[in-house]
């Protein structure tokens, strides 16, 4: 790299009358010589807030945009007053300067936001609500008409990716489940056996465990598990998908994304949610079935409470369950899919709204279930 022409350097002279201050700049303004020139100036306009400033560039011989910028900046500064006048510059330099709005480049004070009125936030809540509601029904007329269509057609039907789909929410997570619900089964057994043996009644944990795995626990384990494991894949898959325009290039082919997308996971689930439930119902039976054994029961024991305790009506109750928990779980997600917006972060709130509403869906579902099944005795 060459050696710095010591000729082309840049000088700074002020003076100061009657409230003006007059900056005059001298030699080369470009990128190695205007920083000892610009720091000066910025000090003169501070030190004696001047009334007016004038920026003499007359004997300016050579400027670039390092040039052009400090003069920029000269009439930007806080300090500075509105009237900054730079006179005697090049013709060649003039329109760059120009081209510069000082006022583009102040600094917007941040302004300090009020707290919303609870009544206000109650508002905002309300119509949020009311939005997502309306948004829902919709769905669920698009996803109906969807249904009906393949149960008329189903060689329309992408079974393929159905039976792929299947793989990864059900075949897949068979582990976590099997896991989950054998604790669960173990340590419910766990904390019944020690109250009931102050009574002596230590038998009855067999019934305990059979009843609340078959009838409540089963399915609403199993779904809140889908919810967080494949309601948050179809949402982030659907939602990169609406993220990359993917959705926007189906609705141009003239494919509907209902159809083509959401029919296939809604399918995988219905058929997966309940015989993972039945999974998890065996694995939370051998759970309690481990503490009962514990206690110096035998096994032929445990068989036969359990046989006494539940009857068919319960093993189904809980399968009707889990298939509607698999619905819910399934066409939440693909909806908070197809509602993400645009941005980088847009996939993640759509994932997370999926596991929320899936999740509390669940719970809705699950009381009125309770409910239903109070007054039908079942």
């Amino acid at each position: 790299m060459g050696a710095r022409n010591p000729a082309r350097s840049a000088t700074l002279d002020t003076a100061f009358d009657h409230g003006a201050l007059t900056l005059r700049v001298r030699g080369w303004l470009d990128a190695h010589t205007v920083g000892r020139v610009w720091e000066q100036s910025r000090q003169a306009v501070v030190e004696h807030h001047p009334q007016k400033v004038i920026v003499d560039a007359s004997q300016v011989d050579y400027c670039d945009g390092a040039g052009i910028a400090m003069l920029v900046d000269l009439r930007r500064q806080p300090g500075a007053p509105v009237g900054v006048e730079v006179r005697g510059l090049a013709a060649e330099y003039q329109p760059l300067l120009e081209l510069f709005d000082p006022s583009d480049f102040q600094q917007n004070k941040r302004k300090k936001t009020e707290p919303a009125h609870l009544p206000q936030q109650v508002g905002e809540a309300a119509v949020v609500l009311w939005r997502d509601l309306a948004a829902l029904v919709a769905f669920v007329g698009e996803l109906a008409t969807a249904l009906g269509a393949a149960a008329r057609h189903p060689r329309n039907v992408r079974w393929q990716d159905a039976l792929l789909t299947a793989e990864n929410a059900g075949v897949n997570a068979l582990p976590i489940v099997a896991l989950i619900s054998f604790l669960i089964g173990l340590i419910m057994a766990f904390q019944s056996a020690i109250p009931m043996g102050e009574f002596g009644a230590e038998i009855y944990v067999a019934d305990l465990v059979a009843l609340s795995m078959l009838r409540e626990l089963g399915p609403l384990m199993t779904a809140i598990i889908l919810a967080g494991r494949s309601g948050s894949a179809f949402a982030a898959e659907i939602g990169t998908m609406k993220v990359n325009e993917e959705i926007d290039a189906l609705t141009t082919m003239g494919l509907d994304p209902v159809r083509f997308l959401v029919v296939t996971r809604i399918l995988a689930a219905v058929v997966m949610t309940p015989l993972l439930t039945l999974f998890s119902n065996l694995m939370g039976l051998l759970g309690g079935a481990v503490v009962f054994l514990s206690l110096d029961f035998p096994l032929v024991t445990y068989n036969q409470q359990v046989l006494n305790a539940v009857h068919l009506k319960d093993l189904i109750g809980g399968l009707t369950k889990a298939f509607v928990f698999g619905v819910l779980v399934a066409a939440v997600g693909c909806l908070r899919g197809l509602q993400t917006g645009t941005g980088a972060s847009a996939v993640g709130r759509s994932t997370t709204r999926a596991v929320v509403s899936g999740i509390v869906l669940i719970v809705i579902a699950d009381g009125v279930f309770s409910v239903v099944f109070y007054y039908l005795g079942i």
